[in-house]
């Protein structure tokens, strides 16, 4: 049986290999089947397998169709009839590059398995000899670069694809699929780089591994299962790094977008903020949004350092301009360092070395993010991201770091108020700040940008009061 016909669609079976519904696609063929009729027949084998068209039948389902055209098909093998389906799905639909570069992957297995890559200058048909003699005629599999130009994309486009499902650990597959991250092919092809050196090691492990297997040696099979393990596991490490890193790209970009998009109305806030005899007493504190806390006075002094919570996750500091060419003369923060589990400081080009030369906190590595110079302290081994970051500001920067460090509700210390950015950032993006200032003018800004961002209130703290956080 071959050729168009009426299927109950009851009788229509399809296995759970298959790319996930897009529901905004299924509602698009429900309208146009509902005006025009079913115009491409599904495709099924003899046996009523689907091979091609389930977002097609998924709406004549819906619709309540309860038969529906199909293209009835026969081929030689299960394998044959994969290679049919995949095809369809490269050509017809519009494919994430990761799920695209599966499907390729799975193509070509397929082909080897079949002794039968495909290649330019293939016949237009293939003859094959059933089991009783009888010729099967059987159209040859599209090249990659045929397939290629039918979908819309070049070969070296597809090359990136399989790049990407083939070096990417099947852990961080899982983890981008449904991020904005997945459709974001030079993303992707950063996150399959990083990491390469131990995915080629942890190769070459198992591939040690498999001929101590066939020579008996299992003591050395042992030991390289164990290496190429360690290595795998490096690999993910490095890519899950990668992988945050460009998350917090995206996400520093789009907010930092919608920060110079936002009109920004004036606001009338609490008359204490802005009545300059109010303010002027050290150690006085706020509240914003029952939140975060403000800080006027010595971020160096004891009374700061007793409300800092004993489990921040990120300190963020700036180092200040040099007092006689010293940047040590005003520089008295390493106690940052026993507070929050990772520091990071932002200095100008101008005073890098004498700032690294004389802190005494465990220095890890060094960023440099646009033109900004990040130095990452911690007490723990830190794996430096190898991935290059563009970010043109100070406030992208800011919600770069706070989303490679800190999840939602961390702590975040910040010993300097600048133009309110580490405030802003930690705002938006739900975390928890303790900052503060000396600089009055310094606090004033700050509460009053955030006072516009929120629309809410601050409220001081009495003396009297003891906060917990």
């Amino acid at each position: 049986m071959s050729g168009i016909s009426q299927v109950s669609i009851e009788k229509i079976k399809y296995g759970n290999n298959r790319r996930p519904i897009n529901d905004e696609k299924v509602e698009q063929l429900q309208k146009s089947i509902q005006l025009n009729g079913l115009l491409n027949p599904i495709t099924v084998d003899e046996n009523f397998n689907l091979i091609a068209g389930l977002h097609r039948l998924t709406a004549c389902k819906l619709l309540g169709f309860e038969e529906i055209e199909c293209n009835i098909v026969s081929y030689d093998s299960q394998e044959r009839a994969r290679l049919a389906e995949i095809d369809e799905n490269l050509i017809r639909n519009e494919l994430e590059p990761l799920e695209r570069g599966k499907l390729v992957l799975e193509r070509e297995k397929i082909l080897i398995k079949l002794g039968m890559r495909a290649k330019a200058g293939d016949n237009q048909y293939t003859l094959k000899l059933n089991e009783n003699g009888g010729e099967i005629i059987s159209p040859p599999p599209k090249t990659t670069q045929q397939l290629a130009k039918q979908a819309g994309y070049s070969e070296r486009s597809w090359q990136h694809d399989k790049q990407i499902a083939r070096d990417i650990a099947p852990k961080i597959q899982k983890i981008i699929q449904k991020t904005p991250i997945a459709d974001q092919k030079t993303k992707l092809l950063n996150i399959a780089r990083a990491g390469r050196k131990e995915r080629i090691r942890a190769e070459k492990a198992l591939q040690a591994y498999e001929l101590a297997i066939s020579r008996g040696n299992y003591e050395s099979a042992e030991h390289q299962a164990k290496l190429a393990a360690k290595l795998r596991a490096k690999q993910e490490e490095l890519q899950l790094q990668a992988f945050h890193s460009a998350m917090a790209q995206l996400q520093a970009k789009s907010e930092t977008k919608k920060e110079k998009s936002q009109v920004e109305q004036p606001k009338i806030l609490n008359s204490l903020l802005f009545n300059r005899d109010s303010l002027a007493k050290i150690g006085d504190k706020w509240t914003l949004g029952n939140r975060h806390l403000v800080y006027y006075g010595e971020t160096a002094s004891k009374e700061f350092i007793k409300l800092l919570p004993s489990n921040a996750a990120l300190a963020i500091s700036y180092t200040p301009p040099k007092v006689n060419g010293n940047v040590s003369d005003v520089w008295n923060h390493d106690y940052l360092v026993d507070e929050a589990s990772v520091v990071a400081v932002l200095r100008s080009s101008d005073n890098i070395y004498p700032f690294c030369s004389t802190t005494r906190m465990n220095f890890q590595y060094e960023l440099l993010l646009g033109k900004i110079y990040v130095g990452i302290f911690s007490r723990q081994l830190i794996s430096k991201p190898q991935i290059p970051v563009n970010l043109d500001n100070v406030e992208g920067i800011i919600q770069y770091l706070i989303n490679m460090f800190t999840i939602q509700n961390n702590y975040v210390i910040a010993p300097f108020m600048g133009n309110g950015e580490i405030l802003i950032a930690c705002e938006k993006m739900r975390r928890v700040c303790f900052i503060g200032e000396q600089n009055l003018d310094s606090i004033r800004s700050g509460i009053s940008r955030w006072g516009r961002w929120t629309e809410k209130q601050p409220e001081k703290i009495a003396r009297s009061s003891f906060l917990y956080f």
